[in-house]
């Protein structure tokens, strides 16, 4: 069990978050098709995991618009959206951002994943959805860089995250 903040206010974050040099366990979530979509859709490309509480909060969707610009300029990378949004929400989101360098994904199947990647919210207001957090893969899905983000509202390091796919 982890703890992050939510406001200041503690909340608890169940599950074994991934590290620098972790295979991470399989995972199967929700595409904007209602396909279920896993790790092994994307083998041979490196991956960043963007997982996000929500993109109708301001925070999430900044995140996801700054990693949209960077995708494209990455060679064998796909960026992967993750949060409990449903797939219909998510792909508006994109369509009317104009995001086309992200992949987003749903928990509304496949919840295991937010416990298998320790991202589960257990506590406070947010119980129920993923904490924000930064998995970076490579082709093998190893953890080449990871951040499981203090305060809910912060961004990620960005720079951290994209410094280790070069």
């Amino acid at each position: 069990m982890s703890t992050v903040t939510l406001g200041g206010n503690p909340i608890e974050v169940a599950g074994k978050f991934p590290h620098k040099g972790d295979t991470v366990p399989p995972l199967s979530l929700v595409g904007a098709d209602l396909k279920d979509v896993t790790l092994a859709d994307y083998a041979g490309k490196r991956k960043v995991l963007n997982i996000v509480p929500s993109l109708d909060t301001p925070t999430c969707a900044t995140s996801t618009r700054k990693f949209n610009a960077e995708a494209s300029k990455l060679a064998d990378t796909v960026v992967l959206v993750i949060s409990a949004d449903l797939p219909f929400a998510a792909k508006r989101f994109c369509v009317a951002e104009g995001l086309e360098n992200v992949v987003t994904l749903s928990t509304m199947r496949g919840r295991n994943f937010l416990n298998d990647y320790g991202v589960e919210i257990v506590s406070g207001p947010l119980a129920g959805v993923t904490a924000r957090a930064v998995v970076v893969l490579d082709a093998d899905n190893k953890v080449l860089h990871s951040q499981l983000v203090g305060e809910i509202k912060d961004e990620p390091d960005y720079a951290a995250a994209l410094a280790a796919l070069k």
